[in-house]
């Protein structure tokens, strides 16, 4: 049995997996964030909880595990943030420890279960808030020890230009210290900042997107710039990832006259792309966070009973 817990800022999700594709819920519980020992000792009672011992537990995580220290970047959980917590975890409770980014666990719900059922490499992208992602490839995370694989949103390379007829697009500062990043314009505060740029009125994404459908000539003009400049980082991403698909999750994925808006800017940009759709609409819903640790779990367990020799994450 595989324990997975979708760990955020407020809660922690848990459920149990007595086999791979099954999934019993668990509730949830918040998240300690005064110390690592009080979140140590949370894990612990909802392993206790669980109807048997697991063999593992799967962590999906709103942070990033370093791949040569295993330290983790976690700014919205304090208690955790630049700690080494599988260790800790391990020592506590006598069992092996897999941790995973949320948006990695998400590629993995995907590929596994979700919209990415037989493809090999799957590129699981996120639009919500901000921009994030994470790549699966052989039904393994490209990020299996950690690491940024998948995080396209940041770096400098937003295009200075976009739309039709063309718009010079400023470099807007990111939360991550650099400008002209896509998560500055990709995600939903993005996506804001766009139409605040280019109209010089302020409106929330679901007005901006709502507008758009009802034929809003404001509306149509940012999301058109929004769409190319999506779409063109996006289609480098899947040229240099080889990805066949691209699972969208986050709240802009609830429009899907928007993802199949990027999908038509996406595709002449990409190498060898079939007539069906690339660009598509998530289908593990708000239990991806669950569904992918879980999947994490059975997969690393498959490839250790598969494998001569041992696995170290």
């Amino acid at each position: 049995m595989i324990l997975a817990l979708d760990i955020g800022g407020s809660f922690i999700k848990a459920a149990w997996s007595p086999e791979p594709g099954a999934l019993e819920p668990m509730g949830r519980v918040a998240t300690p964030s005064d110390t690592i020992e009080a979140f140590v000792a949370a894990i612990g009672d909802l392993t206790r909880a669980a109807p048997s011992r697991p063999q593992a537990l799967a962590i999906s995580l709103t942070g990033v595990v370093d791949r040569d220290t295993g330290r983790l970047t976690c700014a919205n959980i304090p208690a955790l943030h630049q700690t080494i917590l599988a260790p800790a975890l391990e020592a506590a409770l006598g069992l092996p420890v897999l941790i995973a980014n949320d948006a990695d666990c998400f590629a993995l719900a995907e590929a596994a279960h979700g919209a990415g059922r037989g493809r090999h490499v799957v590129f699981g992208v996120i639009l919500g808030s901000g921009v994030g992602g994470g790549l699966v490839s052989g039904g393994r995370l490209v990020n299996s020890a950690g690491g940024f694989a998948g995080e396209w949103g940041h770096g400098a390379f937003l295009p200075a230009i976009a739309g039709d007829p063309p718009e010079l697009i400023p470099a807007f500062e990111c939360g991550c210290g650099r400008k002209g990043c896509l998560n500055t314009v990709g995600g939903a505060r993005g996506i804001e900042a766009l139409h605040r740029h280019l109209h010089g009125s302020d409106a929330d994404s679901h007005a901006i997107l709502s507008a758009w459908e009802a034929d809003d000539p404001a509306a149509a003009r940012t999301v058109d710039i929004y769409s190319d400049l999506v779409a063109r980082l996006l289609a480098l991403a899947i040229n240099i990832t080889g990805a066949e698909i691209a699972p969208v999750g986050g709240g802009l994925a609830n429009s899907e006259k928007l993802l199949s808006n990027i999908d038509r800017k996406t595709k002449p940009g990409v190498l060898g792309v079939s007539e069906r759709p690339l660009v598509v609409q998530a289908q593990c819903g708000p239990d991806a966070g669950l569904i992918g640790a879980a999947a994490l779990g059975w997969s690393v367990k498959a490839y250790e009973r598969n494998s001569a020799g041992s696995v170290r994450r």
